[in-house]
């Protein structure tokens, strides 16, 4: 059998973060962290083998649409490093969104929790996968075709900003320059992105670069006055296998079936998880806006108790001056 650049690019880059994510694991027990736990770590590797499963199932298809829709491209990159810069930017733009979808319409969201699911952030989080995303990646990345780009340096393009996306999922304080921070997405980026915290929910969407959520509003700096706790806003408390991966649509089943008009069946199905037609739940925006008025107001109410603090000496001394 014959390897090819892109084959050998791949199997290291793959290697070098298994190795990484050993190394990891070592100093986590070294240092008694609680980083990793056996049951977490293999929920993990059995998510990740669900979704390479699926991945294998749908690679065929996957290829030959995308080949099918570059008969129609709109034009043609001829000079290879403008070619493969545009690329990875189109493709990790696309991701942005298809990321931010899977936040804000239930219904993705409901085969995205699974990636959200674990109380633990480590590097092996970044193989938790969303298992069922293969059967609709696709779709969002059909525009590339279009633009001319290959089927094979589409996929090509999405494993190499995949295995970024897997490095950034580590507790390890790292220190990037602040232009770095400013562009790229880094582990403290990610880890507000895996928090369960109202402030942070549904922020940092990107997998390599931050800029897109600095653009259209949904980054959100890791605080250290907000310590990040990891999971999911209601965990599930069973979680098997089979649970872990279809917990969400039963829940959405549920709700779905109790809404009273068929317009509100098409919300629970099409709104961000949290929305319900009676509003006994409430959207992350919602949750997140109340924090910001309470926050408002207690910050007004201290200043309002240092002007005072301030005023009443000079009080005191006019009434006996």
């Amino acid at each position: 059998m014959k390897y090819t650049g892109s084959d050998i690019s791949v199997g290291a880059l793959f290697g070098f973060v298994i190795v990484l994510t050993l190394v990891e694991m070592y100093f986590s027990y070294a240092h008694d962290r609680k980083l990793y736990t056996k049951r977490d770590t293999w929920t993990n590797i059995y998510l990740m083998v669900s979704a390479i499963v699926i991945n294998l199932g749908m690679k065929t298809a996957t290829f030959f649409l995308l080949e099918y829709c570059y008969q129609f491209r709109l034009f043609q990159i001829s000079n290879i490093w403008i070619y493969w810069t545009v690329l990875i930017l189109a493709q990790d733009f696309l991701y942005w969104f298809l990321h931010t979808v899977g936040h804000y319409v239930r219904f993705f969201w409901a085969m995205h929790v699974t990636h959200h699911s674990s109380e633990h952030f480590n590097l092996t989080t970044g193989f938790r996968s969303t298992v069922f995303e293969p059967l609709y990646r696709v779709f969002f990345y059909l525009p590339l075709a279009f633009m001319g780009f290959t089927a094979m340096d589409i996929l090509f393009a999405y494993l190499v900003t995949q295995i970024y996306g897997n490095l950034v999922h580590t507790q390890y304080q790292i220190n990037f320059p602040k232009w770095y921070e400013y562009v790229f997405v880094t582990p403290s980026h990610h880890r507000v992105h895996h928090a369960s915290n109202v402030r942070y929910l549904d922020k940092n969407m990107g997998m390599v670069l931050i800029l897109w959520d600095r653009w259209f509003g949904t980054f959100q700096a890791e605080l250290p006055e907000d310590v990040i706790k990891y999971g999911l806003t209601t965990q599930p408390k069973d979680t098997g296998p089979v649970n872990i991966i279809f917990h969400e649509f039963i829940s959405l089943t549920a709700d779905v079936k109790k809404a009273p008009t068929f317009m509100d069946k098409v919300k629970y199905i099409l709104n961000p998880p949290g929305w319900s037609h009676d509003g006994s739940t409430k959207i992350a925006k919602i949750m997140q806006q109340e924090l910001h008025d309470a926050e408002e107001l207690e910050k007004q109410t201290k200043d309002s108790k240092k002007v005072k603090d301030i005023n009443e000496p000079q009080r005191d001394l006019s009434s006996t001056g």
